[in-house]
């Protein structure tokens, strides 16, 4: 049996906190192991709790996310540190992301969204808002004039976009893994580029792109 995801909770305001755990609690595979209230607690804690993942709010009574993330990423460079806040951290998105931070997520994020960020963060992609990656990669990527996407193709790249995993999407859609992988592997190649967040980055400029 998979040992489940250990998670770190660092948040100030006592009844979010309790709330976001009682919710990653009905997460399969998650274990809240600590809620801390602020980053100096974090910081110690975190070499004891070793965590797969870490919440971080932004502002703490001690620290802000960004210093807390340094040096928890100094300390611990493979744990996912996610932003986890109610403030707009979109002019700090470039700096965060230079820290290798996993993602920056709203405190008014939907049960399934969150979910499925956290899934795609504990497989190696990093999530930010849309308008973070638009500041950050301001209409930079290669040109989508002209592209053509099948009906199929807009249906992966749309639960792409909104968090799905591979397995996510080829459940959705009654495909095996291998047959989705294929379609994102074509998409790639139509839109030039080697990876998803390059992909999602092409896909939102397309005619194609509902939000």
């Amino acid at each position: 049996m998979t040992d489940p995801c250990k998670v770190m909770i660092v948040d100030d305001h006592p009844l979010m906190a309790h709330a976001t755990a009682e919710l990653l609690g009905q997460f399969e595979g998650l274990s809240v192991v600590a809620v801390i209230r602020n980053g100096k607690d974090c910081v110690e804690l975190a070499s004891r709790y070793q965590p797969d993942l870490i919440l971080l709010d932004y502002l703490l009574p001690d620290m802000t996310g960004l210093e807390v993330a340094q040096h928890i990423k100094k300390q611990l460079p493979d744990t996912h540190v996610v932003i986890f806040t109610g403030v707009d951290v979109t002019s700090l998105a470039a700096r965060l992301l230079e820290i290798q931070v996993s993602g920056i997520i709203s405190k008014g994020t939907s049960y399934d969204t969150l979910k499925h960020a956290i899934a795609c963060i504990l497989d190696g992609q990093v999530v930010i808002p849309r308008m973070s990656a638009q500041q950050i990669f301001p209409n930079t990527g290669p040109s989508v004039e002209g592209i053509e996407l099948t009906e199929d193709e807009v249906a992966i790249m749309t639960m792409i976009v909104k968090g799905s995993t591979l397995e996510q999407i080829a459940e959705r859609i009654h495909m095996s893994k291998r047959s989705v992988d294929n379609y994102q592997r074509k998409i790639y190649d139509k839109f030039n580029v080697k990876g998803r967040a390059q992909a999602i980055e092409a896909f939102v400029r397309t005619k194609y792109y509902m939000e």
